[in-house]
């Protein structure tokens, strides 16, 4: 049975209510950023530094109206869009790794890795709350900023998030959110 007849067996008129949900994606080309970073694998192995053009998608599972519309879905791209900008043009480093430690100067960020001290200028780096400078990391960290307001989630019936984070054509990292 498809959802159309379903959804026509449990209609108003039957005395039956039916709470109908969908799913609105975005994956619009301009929500990306290119930024740099590398990724740590141990606390002696890691990439030389080097740079992606990310995109980033999401998708919402979300309660559909009787007239046919979930809500104004431009406000998550618009935020999408300022979050990615955030992003755009600096270069990554995590926060919460166990084997790099950052220490601050006047205008600079000393990343410590091993026996490496590698200096970023403080205009070019940005330091995020994530262990790693993944796709799996930044796709989590995308969507915690996206969670923050738990009212808003609520008025605009959304049950589901999945951000995920492209690091080039067919491969990205994910994260999911969903009501408890």
């Amino acid at each position: 049975m498809t959802d159309a007849e379903v959804f026509s067996k449990l209609s108003p008129n039957e005395g039956h209510t039916v709470t109908r949900y969908t799913t609105v994606e975005i994956h619009k080309d301009e929500i990306s950023f290119s930024a740099g970073h590398f990724t740590i694998f141990s606390a002696t192995e890691r990439e030389d530094l080097h740079g992606h053009n990310y995109n980033v998608s999401m998708a919402l599972q979300t309660v559909l109206s009787t007239d046919g519309l979930s809500f104004d879905y431009r406000f998550y791209k618009t935020k999408l869009l300022a979050l990615a900008k955030q992003l755009d043009r600096r270069f990554l480093l995590p926060a919460h790794s166990r084997y790099l430690k950052i220490e601050e100067t006047n205008n600079q960020w000393l990343a410590h890795f091993g026996e490496e001290c590698i200096p970023f200028l403080k205009r070019d780096a940005l330091i995020l709350p994530i262990s790693n400078a993944t796709i799996e990391e930044l796709s989590y960290w995308f969507l915690q900023q996206l969670v923050e307001d738990q009212n808003q989630l609520t008025e605009h019936g959304i049950r589901t998030i999945t951000i995920k984070v492209y690091n080039g054509p067919g491969q990205s990292g994910s994260a999911t959110w969903t009501t408890s």
